[in-house]
């Protein structure tokens, strides 16, 4: 794959690859217009989907940071995205193109003092793995093969920027008006913060790894703070497949139940008990070991659940309380999906809409076991997100709904639903947590 010898930094510099990825998109948007000459709409919408996700992915990729991981976010909501930019975009989760190695060197002696070979016995200049806020190199120290994810330059300083050029695109995408819509930035902002952070990355690493070590087939790497710094962290090398191959070729039902019934075990435990979760659940964080077991990696992005938020939320995933429309009402206004200031529409609207799809997404909760590789479930979840997404009546109404921390919640879920279809998981023991 071809290498990065330089990111831009400066706002002008940021700025500018956005612009000139925009105008790509106009040209797009000519073609599409002369496509629908001679083509059906929808060929001439799939050639534009195609080409606007393949032109918006090279900008991103270019700049990195925060601009990327959005993309990397957006790539999980199968159910509203066209396909086309979900494809593209789900590279962002672990195939963009790496600093090269002079620049790695560079980086590295401005993050940490000293040159790799200072620290390391060995250390590959070239990386094995480059995602959207850092890239990881193989070192070796004292017989020990390392992991050494480097951060990419200026991603931290470039966060708010970014976040104000992407937010016009984030809008008009997900329906959110401009008033009250901060509240939503900021809480993405407050995030990429904390992922930028590599010492308390480390931290919560550490912490979810102790708390988390006794759910069976589940493992964590060892960090070593004496060789990290704010932008550089070292731990094991794991020795595994990405949960995203291990799928494409596994035909063995009984290890996919047992990744599958690790993995929920996981964001269980962690939702149930810790109140605090790891909120970036993408097959790039994790890897299957040789011997069928769940190696979990990256705790940059972490989220505390609020109790004001967590009891009313899965208030909401019990049937009997789903289907008792006044307490149900109650707990659309405690969880800010419904507004005091709604008309009498907008209240029957959106009280109809998220009955439909707590219905039907909360399904998993209201049984024992589930079954994760149920096609017609996840098939009734994306036309229900598809048709949504489309209707004209919700454009015009004020697409701000919700509480802020529905952003990583619903994000934790959607990832979380998505890998355990990608395993074709069998008869998981839903509340097998409290028994852990």
């Amino acid at each position: 794959m071809k290498t990065i010898d330089s990111i831009p930094v400066s706002k002008i510099h940021r700025a500018s690859k956005l612009v000139s990825t925009g105008a790509k998109v106009g040209v797009n948007y000519l073609k599409y217009y002369g496509d629908k000459l001679t083509k059906t709409e929808s060929e001439a919408r799939a050639t534009l989907n195609e080409n606007n996700a393949e032109d918006i992915y090279d900008g991103l990729k270019q700049l990195k940071g925060s601009a990327l991981k959005v993309a990397q976010m957006l790539s999980m909501e199968k159910s509203i995205m066209p396909q086309a930019y979900v494809e593209r975009f789900s590279l962002a989760q672990f195939s963009v193109p790496p600093l090269s190695p002079p620049l790695v060197i560079k980086t590295f002696k401005n993050y940490f003092g000293k040159l790799p070979n200072e620290l390391y016995d060995s250390f590959n200049t070239t990386s094995v793995n480059a995602a959207s806020i850092g890239q990881v190199h193989i070192a070796t120290k004292d017989g020990k093969k390392l992991a050494v994810k480097i951060q990419y330059p200026g991603v931290a300083q470039s966060i708010a920027t970014d976040l104000a050029l992407v937010k016009p695109i984030a809008m008009k995408m997900f329906n959110i008006k401009g008033k009250d819509s901060d509240k939503y930035f900021k809480e993405v902002e407050g995030k990429l913060i904390e992922e930028t952070n590599y010492v308390l990355e480390i931290k919560q690493s550490k912490e979810i790894a102790f708390a988390c070590s006794h759910i069976s087939n589940l493992l964590f790497p060892n960090y070593y703070e004496e060789l990290s710094s704010d932008r550089i962290i070292t731990m094991d090398y794991m020795h595994g497949e990405h949960l995203s191959e291990f799928t494409s070729h596994n035909t063995n039902q009984e290890t996919a139940n047992k990744l599958g019934q690790a993995l929920w075990d996981f964001y269980m435990f962690q939702i149930h008990k810790l109140k605090k979760v790891h909120a970036d659940p993408h097959p790039g964080n994790f890897l299957v070991s040789k011997t069928g077991e769940l190696i979990a990696l990256d705790f940059g992005c972490m989220k505390t659940i609020p109790n004001d938020f967590y009891i009313p939320y899965f208030e909401l995933a019990k049937p009997q309380n789903i289907s008792n429309q006044s307490y149900f009402v109650e707990k659309l206004y405690e969880l800010e999906i419904l507004r005091e200031d709604d008309s009498k529409e907008e209240v029957e609207f959106f009280t109809e809409m998220f009955h439909e799809l707590l219905s039907l997404f909360t399904q998993p909760f209201h049984v024992e076991t589930f079954d994760f590789s149920d096609s017609d479930f996840f098939g009734k979840i994306t036309e229900l997100g598809q048709r949504y997404s489309k209707n004209t009546e919700l454009r015009k109404m004020n697409g701000n709904r919700g509480s802020k921390h529905f952003i990583y919640i619903n994000r934790t879920f959607f990832g979380l639903y998505n890998l355990m279809f990608d395993l074709k998981a069998k008869d998981i023991k839903i509340n097998n947590f409290k028994n852990i």
